[in-house]
């Protein structure tokens, strides 16, 4: 098996996110294309397809469910998005897109990264502290309004 990381184009790969998001996410967790274009996204591409993908946003901490917005915070990576495709799961490809986000954090200089989770979705919050991410809070506001559902905030340090 051959995978590589490659930075998503823009706006050529656009339409391709907003797809690839429709088959990975269900209906309320979708991007909008303005999301897209605002985070830098990685493909994760296995055997010479695209299996997986995540989005970044550099120097920002998650406060959406505090504050409405993510204010800036230097030396902090916003992960807002983690992905593979269905016919990929259970092949441990999650576990290689969380090293290589962590990785990519620790090249780029960032000491954290921050992220946020649906509170049903298990699978996600069992890799992220496989990986080292705590759980920061459990959030009373809805993740993104419907279904309604609490948001559970994570984050990872560098060790120093």
């Amino acid at each position: 098996m051959t995978t590589e990381f490659r930075k998503a184009a823009l706006p050529a790969d656009l339409r391709r996110l907003v797809a690839f998001d429709h088959q990975v996410f269900p209906k309320p967790d979708w991007f909008h294309r303005a999301d897209w274009e605002r985070y830098q996204s990685y493909w994760m591409i296995v055997d010479g397809t695209k299996a997986g993908c995540c989005a970044f946003e550099h120097n920002v901490d998650f406060r959406e469910d505090l504050e409405g917005e993510n204010p800036p915070l230097a030396g902090s990576l916003y992960v807002a998005s983690t992905g593979i495709l269905p016919r990929f799961r259970g092949e441990g490809l999650g576990d290689l897109l969380k090293c290589w986000e962590i990785a990519y954090a620790r090249q780029h200089g960032f000491r954290r990264i921050v992220t946020n989770v649906r509170k049903s979705n298990r699978p996600m919050l069992r890799l992220n502290s496989k990986f080292g991410f705590k759980r920061l809070r459990t959030s009373k506001i809805d993740y993104y309004d419907e279904p309604s559902e609490p948001t559970v905030v994570m984050e990872w340090k560098k060790a120093r």
